[in-house]
């Protein structure tokens, strides 16, 4: 196996339309080369004058995938890491803003040396310097990039521009340009069509790029016909020309990008030989149980604020995919929109009818807390397996104190500054915080685990790490009161002064956990929480014949007092 000297640089690029899976594809390709025996990394490159996407909303943005050293990063990170079970870091995501940002701060700074400071050279610099930055750092045969966006954002072309630059600098078979483009399927005419991507590749032509290999997605599979056509109008060989059609779970990807031969065409032309076949077998068999499960399935409510758009709880949802194999049973999510809950009409028997297990999602903000905390009633009062994450925690502690431990407007200071029971405050080292971008504790923190626990059942170990995102924690004065009502604090930070785990001791499966275990599920390492809760759920889903107690159909809160 004969190593290259250089790193050698992958783009992505995408055309005709956005969400077609430029990440999906990232993530594939790295993993089939990994496979080979490569050092591979991959990286995303945002156009969006954002800092980093903490402080956006998920409505517009998704979830914000957070690294083991604190950064706040975009959401196909989450698949970058779940494919190639490879950590990424704060140099994995790179902004236009804080491209930009970078490059006012050195003309403040003098650095330019009182030159005219232009998106040539200055910025175009600045990227290609992070791209170095980034090569250097690892110990690295391929480096995948991926520019989100779309062929035509003008916001994207100095990524673009970045890219042409490099690709001539450093010469043939050390940068290739995979553009991801869409064929679609034109049902009334029984056709898939080729224009579009003719016209995507022109687009890119344009700025001064031919890319190397197309990768066309379609709800059907591109015959030869079609590939020839393509490679005809987008001076491409035929085989140069790959075929992603539409399969049941993302996780068939790689399986259908190595039967196109993607990574042997990449492989010929990065000029890499010698590396060994791909050995796949656990990735089909992992493919097998999501698609095929053996014991059947279980249905988890995930109730949230922003359950409108699901790529908010993308790596939630990618989590139960991992515990419903390692469970051999299909996990079926039911979004629950958590302010539904607050409404008099609402009825928990109706809405949670075939429902396994109750997983209060994270967030910010008011929105929709009274309807988490009616969900974290119903569950607990109900024996129906919960897990909370983060938010899902707080509100589990503020139910607990209101409903158990005799304090009837227990609450966070977040939501109401004056609350005489506040069981959730603001950390101490952020009360002199005044930025919020990038200013939460952020990160992966170490939690020691409490033997005898359901926490400790799952995980087998006294010591984990976990990644975290929060500025509000359980506030210790409460702690003895919910300990002598039958709170377990099952894991906390080393020192015993920050909760990270509580759970319940008569209750089949109740535990919340401050940090985000979803950020660290994998495909052949699925998290202990998630498998230990979806097999809580498997066994609720057993016995639930005999339940037959109902809760009323609305819940009444106290209403909220203040000193």
């Amino acid at each position: 196996m004969a190593r290259p000297k250089n790193v050698k640089y992958i783009f992505v690029t995408g055309g005709v339309i956005s969400s077609l899976g430029k990440g999906i594809l990232s993530a594939s390709l790295g993993m089939l080369l990994k496979s080979r025996g490569l050092r591979v990394a991959i990286q995303k490159y945002d156009p969006y004058i954002n800092v980093d996407p903490g402080t956006m909303s998920p409505y517009q943005h998704g979830e914000v995938y957070v690294t083991d050293d604190g950064a706040e990063t975009d959401l196909d990170l989450g698949h970058y890491e779940r494919f190639l079970d490879e950590s990424t870091s704060q140099t994995s995501n790179l902004t236009m803003g804080r491209v930009y940002k970078s490059v006012i701060d050195k003309e403040r700074n003098g650095d330019y040396l009182g030159a005219t400071v232009q998106v040539v050279p200055h910025v175009i610099d600045e990227i290609k310097d992070r791209m170095a930055e980034q090569a250097k750092n690892g110990n690295l045969d391929v480096l995948i990039t991926e520019i989100g966006g779309t062929i035509g954002d003008i916001e994207s072309l100095p990524f673009l521009e970045a890219m042409r630059q490099m690709k001539l600098e450093m010469g043939d078979g050390n940068l290739v340009n995979i553009h991801l483009t869409f064929v679609p399927y034109i049902k009334a005419a029984s056709e898939l069509k080729t224009k579009p991507t003719q016209h995507s590749v022109k687009m890119l032509l344009g700025v001064g790029i031919q890319p190397d290999i197309l990768v066309c997605r379609s709800e059907k599979q591109l015959s030869l016909e079609i590939k020839n056509k393509v490679g005809h109008f987008c001076n491409l060989n035929e085989q140069d020309v790959i075929g992603l059609s539409d399969c049941e779970t993302i996780y068939e990807v790689p399986l259908m990008l190595l039967q196109e031969k993607l990574d042997l065409r990449v492989l010929k032309k990065l000029g890499l030989k010698g590396f060994k076949a791909p050995a796949l077998d656990y990735w089909q068999e992992f493919c097998n149980k999501v698609k095929y499960p053996k014991d059947g399935e279980v249905t988890i409510g995930i109730c949230g604020k922003y359950t409108e758009y699901p790529d908010a709880y993308k790596s939630i949802i990618e989590s139960f995919i991992h515990a419903g194999a390692s469970n051999n049973v299909k996990v079926n999510v039911r979004l629950l929109r958590a302010e539904d809950a607050e409404l008099e009409t609402f009825s928990f028997a109706k809405e949670l009818n075939g429902v396994h297990g109750i997983l209060v999602a994270p967030g910010f903000g008011d929105r929709g807390i009274e309807g988490k905390i009616r969900y974290i009633q119903y569950a607990r009062e109900q024996n129906i397996p919960f897990l909370g994450i983060c938010l899902g925690m707080q509100c589990a502690t503020i139910e607990f104190g209101r409903n158990v431990c005799g304090m009837p407007d227990a609450n966070s200071t977040e939501f109401n500054k004056r609350a005489r029971f506040s069981v959730i405050d603001l950390m101490e080292h952020q009360k002199k915080v005044k930025e919020k971008g990038g200013s939460m504790r952020l990160g992966s923190y170490p939690c020691i685990i409490t033997e005898g626990s359901k926490a400790h059942a799952v995980y087998q170990k006294f010591l984990v790490n976990e990644r975290h995102r929060h500025r509000y924690e359980f506030n210790n004065d409460y702690r003895k009161n919910f300990e002598e009502n039958g709170m377990i604090f099952s894991g906390t930070s080393p020192n015993g002064e920050l909760v990270e785990i509580v759970e319940l001791k008569n209750h089949r499966w109740f535990v919340a956990v401050q940090f985000h275990p979803e950020l660290k599920s994998r495909v052949q390492k699925v998290h202990p929480l998630f498998h230990g809760f979806v097999a809580a759920a498997k066994d609720f889903l057993c016995s639930e014949r005999d339940m037959s107690v109902e809760m009323p159909s609305f819940i009444p809160v106290s209403p909220q007092t203040t000193p």
